[in-house]
């Protein structure tokens, strides 16, 4: 009973003291240091890698989440490791299923600061969309995005080829970290079906690249083929093209963050591939990128 009696002061006396503690006038310094002031939180701005990602069109059966699943570890896949240099990135990514029509980044007159990419897949075609979303992420990257960014020859090629070289990249990034580690628990298998549908791919664009000479001398495939070259869009040369410039990736990886430099100039790739080829380098010392790749295709093609 004393050993009863012994605690009950004891926790009443604590109490007590607390309570006249709590209670007791503070001065200016102590209710300084009771209760400092918080400093506004100034976090990271937002870029590429961290913009939001929503979903939006018609995705028919296939379960939201798991496609976020699949854009969200495709731009990781792409972006992770990679210095986003740009200074015109955006805030938020809209990824819009239509049934029907070419993938595409919308360029929509807004002025929002809203990147809207546009894919059209089959039912749960998780491949497919890594590889479309992959693509217009690249576009993105390359500042092609916002309202005034119209894709126009005679370069536009090169942007393609540059961008698609981004999509494969990240494809087998993307295989690799599906297959060690999946998002969907027992499905590590679907990095290898990520992995065959890329080399499928690679293997018709080397062959493309083989038959029109480009492996043989860049710049001789380049004179010889100019006209049909600068067609716009990812014309079979644009594809061919992707090849070398993904083994430039492959080979330095400060060649994809130069992606962010492209398309800060007027004209954008409205302009000869010399001049193009100048401002992009240009552009890559204003935003402090490595200028490696625009210097390598200078030097392939042999553009003065």
């Amino acid at each position: 009973m004393r050993r009863r009696e012994f605690a009950e002061l004891v926790v009443v006396s604590a109490t007590v003291g607390l309570v006249s503690t709590l209670a007791m006038p503070q001065s200016s310094s102590q209710r300084s240091l009771a209760t400092p002031r918080s400093s506004p939180q100034i976090g990271p701005p937002t870029s590429l890698l961290s913009a939001a990602i929503e979903l939006a069109g018609d995705w028919g059966h296939m379960l939201p989440r798991a496609a976020e699943q699949v854009v969200e570890r495709m731009r990781y896949a792409c972006l992770g490791g990679v210095r986003l240099v740009s200074d015109r990135q955006p805030t938020r990514l809209r990824v819009d299923e239509h049934t029907s029509g070419p993938p595409s980044v919308w360029l929509h007159p807004d002025g929002s600061t809203m990147a809207w990419i546009i894919v059209d897949i089959g039912e749960r075609d998780w491949s497919k969309l890594a590889y479309q979303f992959g693509h217009e992420l690249g576009h993105v990257a390359a500042n092609s995005w916002q309202a005034d960014a119209k894709p126009e020859p005679p370069c536009q090629w090169l942007e393609e080829a540059m961008v698609e070289a981004f999509s494969l990249r990240g494809l087998a990034r993307l295989a690799k970290d599906w297959k060690q580690n999946p998002p969907f628990a027992g499905d590590n298998a679907f990095g290898d079906a990520i992995a065959e549908y890329r080399e499928n791919i690679i293997r018709g664009y080397t062959a493309l690249a083989d038959s029109q000479g480009l492996v043989r001398d860049a710049a001789a495939w380049f004179a010889d083929h100019r006209s049909e070259i600068e067609m716009p869009g990812l014309n079979p040369f644009a594809q061919s093209m992707s090849m070398t410039i993904l083994a430039e990736y492959d080979r330095a990886a400060d060649c994809v963050e130069a992606l962010g430099a492209l398309n800060r100039w007027p004209g954008r790739t409205g302009i000869p591939i010399a001049e193009y080829l100048r401002r992009w380098e240009q552009s890559c010392t204003e935003v402090h990128a490595s200028p490696q790749l625009p210097l390598r295709l200078r030097e392939l093609l042999r553009t003065s």
